[in-house]
């Protein structure tokens, strides 16, 4: 090996060891950030499928997490869970909040996904979230056209299978919260 080689090496390792000083260092400087970043996110959409509450607790029953809702009269007004599943293009995660005692879904938020932009990524919009909203428990159909029963869920133009993979993670969100609490209030 010649002097051009080994400085070549010499560099190129110096390089190396430099960016992994540099990337481990703002992998911790940026952490506290995120993590700050994901608990706004997540109470924010505790907030939001949970309308009545003014406060939650975050519970854990059978290995899972809840978050339970309360009133001003500190009643529990509802429950929710985050949960993740496969969607078209990749992970979905959301969080469903129910009212145990009317057995409906109040709504879901999306807080995570890689769905195709313009297509699945629709799953965001307030038109599609609000086909959860006050639904009755049980099983979905996806239809491809304006449902005409509360078990009827609306697909998105183009993206059908989106649609079903949210109603899916739904369904088990809800049988996971009604295992967790007996199924009612």
């Amino acid at each position: 090996m010649n002097n051009k080689t080994s400085g070549l090496i010499i560099t190129l390792t110096v390089i190396g060891i430099v960016s992994a000083i540099l990337l481990a260092f703002v992998y911790q400087w940026t952490t506290p950030y995120i993590e700050k970043h994901q608990a706004k996110a997540q109470e924010a959409a505790v907030f939001t499928v949970l309308p009545e509450a003014e406060r939650y607790q975050e519970v854990t029953k059978d290995g899972m997490t809840f978050f339970e809702g309360y009133d001003s009269a500190n009643s529990r007004v509802g429950v929710a869970m985050v949960v993740t599943g496969g969607g078209f293009q990749g992970n979905i995660e959301l969080m469903v909040g129910v009212d145990l005692s009317k057995q409906q879904i109040n709504t879901i938020s999306i807080l995570n996904h890689q769905e195709t932009p313009g297509l699945g990524a629709r799953i965001t919009e307030k038109a599609y979230r609000n086909n959860f909203a006050n639904k009755p428990f049980g099983e979905y159909q996806v239809v491809k056209r304006e449902p005409t029963d509360p078990m009827q869920v609306e697909a998105i133009s183009g993206a059908t299978i989106s649609s079903e993979k949210v109603t899916i993670i739904v369904e088990n969100a809800i049988q996971k919260i009604q295992q967790a609490y007996g199924g009612g209030a």
